[in-house]
């Protein structure tokens, strides 16, 4: 006999064969805690929670989401939806990996207790399943299956890096109460002491010369994206690459 604990929540049916029909749905249990893990983090999404939400028994709601872990997994698939891939591919690979980029970007920003959820394993529910289908065919015919998973990744970290950042730093903007403008005034004279020390030169031409910490948060990744699919440029044969990728690499530049 199979153990249940190890069976996937996508191999459970919704409803029985047989009996009465379920009062409520996966989808509606799935969007109330949702709803709850925006309005207040993930942890406040709980079985007792939701079931209160939807006006369910607390235990009852096992029959149609068999543990916390399976109810997240549904979390996380459901938000997966919300990247917009219809059409992909289209042929333009840099405007595909663009637009799931940003996509991707905005769905943490919208639900940011997505950064909480430690999943190493994929859980390969349907949304994840078409979002592997429509991104990784954007390379599949220049890239073997390996590079292309490689470069799948490095993609989804950078974005999943730079988004957990921005949230993170929100978050300690909020805490501390005060805006990012009176945060730097507030750090201000001690990166001068530092900077006047002499110390610490690379430090000190960060300060005085880098101009991505003074871009705006969506500047910021959109330069950082535009070096990561320069990257993705470099690896494909030249019949892959665009015009302005082949100008680019043959120049030794990449966007500003």
């Amino acid at each position: 006999m199979t153990d249940t604990r190890y069976v996937s929540i996508w191999m459970r049916p919704e409803r029985p064969a047989y009996g009465p029909k379920p009062a409520y749905s996966r989808t509606q249990i799935t969007e109330s805690a949702i709803r709850i893990a925006d309005a207040e983090g993930l942890e406040a999404a709980t079985m007792r929670r939701v079931a209160a939400e939807i006006g369910a028994g607390a235990m009852s709601l096992y029959r149609y989401v068999p543990s916390r872990d399976d109810l997240v997994e549904l979390m996380s698939d459901r938000v997966l939806g919300e990247i917009d891939v219809t059409g992909m591919p289209s042929g333009d690979w840099r405007a595909d990996l663009t637009r799931y980029a940003e996509a991707l970007r905005t769905m943490w920003l919208r639900h940011p207790w997505i950064t909480t959820v430690q999943r190493s394993l994929p859980s390969l529910g349907p949304n994840q399943l078409l979002l592997i289908e429509r991104l990784m065919g954007i390379l599949d015919d220049d890239l073997s299956i390996d590079e292309n998973l490689a470069f799948t990744a490095m993609l989804n970290s950078y974005v999943e890096g730079a988004v957990r950042d921005e949230i993170n730093s929100a978050r300690e903007f909020r805490r501390s109460g005060l805006s990012e403008s009176e945060w730097m005034a507030r750090s201000y004279p001690y990166v001068d002491q530092l900077v006047k020390s002499g110390n610490y030169p690379i430090f000190t031409k960060i300060v005085m010369q880098a101009r991505q910490p003074h871009l705006s948060r969506d500047d910021q990744f959109r330069n950082g994206l535009h070096r990561v699919l320069d990257c993705i440029a470099a690896a494909l044969p030249a019949a892959g690459r665009g015009p302005e990728d082949s100008a680019n690499l043959s120049s030794g530049h990449t966007r500003p």
